[in-house]
């Protein structure tokens, strides 16, 4: 994506209009169904110094998620006229799409600056700083807008977002109710509502409220797609269940702890999958078959969503399934890794630092959150006793090969195929330790010591204010004490493997 090839000399009414013109179709997606009105501001953009058009074209590129166009049209509207609140909040917005949040941020308090009332403005500002884990500023921000419109739907909305990764999870569920008392019909509210009760241990409504994520972007229609009804919890009998990943890697490996007492419902069961789940996931007791995500299965009369059986068989905090290990590592592989890591002497503890990427937006900015650079555990690497085993996959694996002085590091990843691998090497190790990933999950569902390095504003399933997890009892958890402070959670983490390494268990 590049920006519009128009240069400043070509501002002026009427010069070159019909070939600038030319050149802006050709950069806009499907030009022949563009609409008239578009069309219109594009040749009135071109023909004037208005910057009104220019902003129009922007946002008529931004809807089409050119935001790199967008950009640049909405610097020619400001080149005109520098202080349209309208156009810099516009600006600000393909920024953050962008992921260019600093240069958003500048671009929106000058909104403010030039409007302060401008709720869209400040609502915009909010997000932006509630990417970036400001969420105290991003709070301000927001609730600026509520003292000029206090039945702002979306700024309760955002204020609920904000609440939430405050961990103030009972107000953040009033705003979100809020929210939906004036925008009753927008599922993704409802899905950040079952978020908030989730964190705060109310299972009963959250999962019933999580529920409203089949209403929600990419998952919109994908439940209508199978032939049969989804499974809500009724006896099943003499009936055949396709249970389906639908979420992510970690995701998976914590709800297919429900797929045996399903089995054990069901005439058979058939579990759908990501392609490196398959091997590992093949074990689970009450399979019957185990196809990839986008595999054909063998006739079934019902279906559900591994993330939807919690809700399904009416799980609460008390009756989790928390038996572990519910998964087991294929038994020469873990042969062949305990081999392989025989010669390391010591404690051997597995690490990972860093979570998988992705294209969405509020994903990026919670794997900002969450993950760290391996340098940042360089204090690890000081304690005696200890083989560090890299379990780090992607990008951030190259890591591995400059690891921080004086930390040993083994680097086998180029060797793991998938989860199954990597449930083998674990079962050779004495610990993981790992920010908030499927390796995390991983380990917990083998029954190894995990310790969870963990964001200040950490995923609805760790809950609040504990440092065990109901979910995996070998688990343990090490929170930021504020957004942002990985610094204490690296030093607790430190003088626990330091006793660790000294013998003591306790």
């Amino acid at each position: 994506m590049v920006p519009l090839p128009i240069q400043r000399n070509e501002l002026t009414a009427g010069s070159g209009v019909g070939a600038i013109f030319q050149r802006v179709l050709r950069h806009a997606r499907a030009p022949r169904s563009l609409p008239a009105l578009f069309v219109k501001n594009i040749r009135y953009a071109f023909a004037s110094r208005r910057p009104r058009y220019w902003n129009e074209l922007g946002r008529g590129l931004a809807a089409r998620e050119r935001y790199e166009e967008a950009v640049a049209c909405y610097d020619h509207a400001l080149a005109i006229r520098g202080d349209i609140p309208q156009v810099l909040t516009n600006r600000g917005r393909a920024l953050r799409n962008l992921d260019r949040l600093d240069e958003a941020e500048t671009s929106l308090r000058e909104a403010v600056r030039v409007k302060p009332d401008f709720a869209n403005a400040h609502n915009e500002l909010a997000t932006v700083l509630d990417y970036l884990g400001r969420f105290e500023e991003a709070e301000a921000s927001v609730r600026t807008v509520l003292r000029f419109q206090p039945q702002d739907a979306l700024a309760h909305y955002n204020l609920g977002k904000i609440l939430y990764h405050l961990k103030r999870a009972a107000e953040a569920q009033a705003s979100y109710r809020t929210a939906l008392c004036l925008r009753p019909e927008v599922p993704e509210w409802r899905v950040a509502l079952g978020q908030a009760l989730l964190l705060a241990g109310q299972f009963a409504e959250g999962w019933n409220e999580f529920e409203w994520r089949w209403q929600t972007g990419r998952m919109v229609g994908l439940g209508p797609l199978f032939p049969v009804p989804a499974w809500r919890g009724e006896e099943i009998g003499d009936r055949v269940i396709l249970l389906l990943s639908d979420q992510g890697h970690g995701d998976a490996l914590q709800f297919c702890r429900y797929v045996p007492q399903i089995a054990a419902r069901a005439r058979s069961t058939i579990l759908a999958v990501q392609p490196s789940l398959v091997r590992l996931l093949s074990r689970l007791p009450g399979v019957g078959e185990i196809i990839t995500q986008d595999g054909r299965p063998s006739s079934f009369d019902l279906w559900c969503a591994l993330m939807s059986l919690p809700h399904a068989v009416g799980t609460t905090l008390e009756t989790i399934p928390a038996t572990t290990p519910y998964l087991t590592a294929d038994p020469a592989g873990v042969a062949h890794w305990r081999a392989r890591l025989a010669g390391l002497a010591g404690l051997r503890v597995g690490l990972c630092w860093a979570g998988g990427r992705s294209a969405d937006l509020n994903k990026i900015a919670a794997d900002r959150r969450r993950s760290i650079t391996l340098d940042r555990l360089a204090l690890l690497g000081e304690i005696s006793g200890v083989q560090f085993i890299s379990l780090q996959k992607g990008p951030p694996a190259a890591e591995a090969a400059r690891p921080p002085r004086g930390m040993q590091l083994h680097d086998f990843t180029e060797d793991i195929r998938d989860f199954a691998d990597t449930a083998a090497l674990i079962e050779g190790l004495d610990l993981v330790i790992s920010v908030d990933t499927a390796v995390a999950h991983l380990a917990g569902a083998l029954g190894k010591p995990v310790w969870l390095l963990t964001c200040f504003d950490a995923c609805f399933r760790w809950l609040q204010d504990r440092d065990d997890s109901p979910w995996y009892p070998s688990l343990r958890l090490f929170r930021q004490p504020t957004p942002g402070d990985w610094q204490s959670v690296i030093c607790r983490t430190r003088g626990a493997l330091q006793r660790l390494a000294a013998g003591d268990h306790s």
